[in-house]
């Protein structure tokens, strides 16, 4: 796994959001800084808990010009209920080949329970307008990520 970091340009992608739309990280960027978060499966307890804690930061984020696209293997049909459920306000996007993750430096080697399967690994990267990353969040529980984003957003 060759994760990027601050200072590397962010691979361009488009993708179906859980509304069956295209969106292009190329022109989220032209509204602000993308915050471009990486999680394992929708509907799931953490996962769940870091989507709502975004959503709930949807005020203080917009205030600051940030736009979120969450990013899964999910098939859209399945992120469809997940967002419905949980209420987001932001798109979550399918990389059901994990295409995207392998670009990022996201896909790779995960260990749970005593058995070793591929998977996308927890991060989040924030990029500037000029397709840079400018901040990767690496260290955070699920349940405060979302204030983790917004202190470094507002201490910037």
């Amino acid at each position: 796994m060759n994760t990027l970091t601050v200072g590397d340009k962010a691979p361009l992608f488009t993708l179906q959001n859980q509304f069956d739309e295209t969106i292009s990280l190329e022109t989220e960027l032209k509204k602000g800084p993308v915050l471009v978060y990486f999680y394992p499966k929708a509907s799931t307890p953490g996962c769940t808990v870091q989507a709502c804690g975004l959503r709930d930061s949807k005020e203080p984020l917009n205030e600051l010009s940030v736009t979120v696209l969450g990013l899964s293997p999910d098939p859209v049909a399945k992120l469809a209920k997940f967002s419905d459920k949980q209420s987001l306000n932001f798109s979550l996007l399918s990389d059901e080949d994990h295409a995207i993750a392998d670009a990022f430096g996201v896909w790779g080697e995960k260990k749970f329970m005593g058995k070793i399967y591929d998977g996308i690994h927890r991060l989040s990267f924030l990029v500037g307008q000029d397709g840079n990353i400018t901040h990767v969040f690496n260290k955070f529980k699920t349940k405060d990520h979302h204030e983790v984003v917004l202190a470094h957003l507002q201490n910037s």
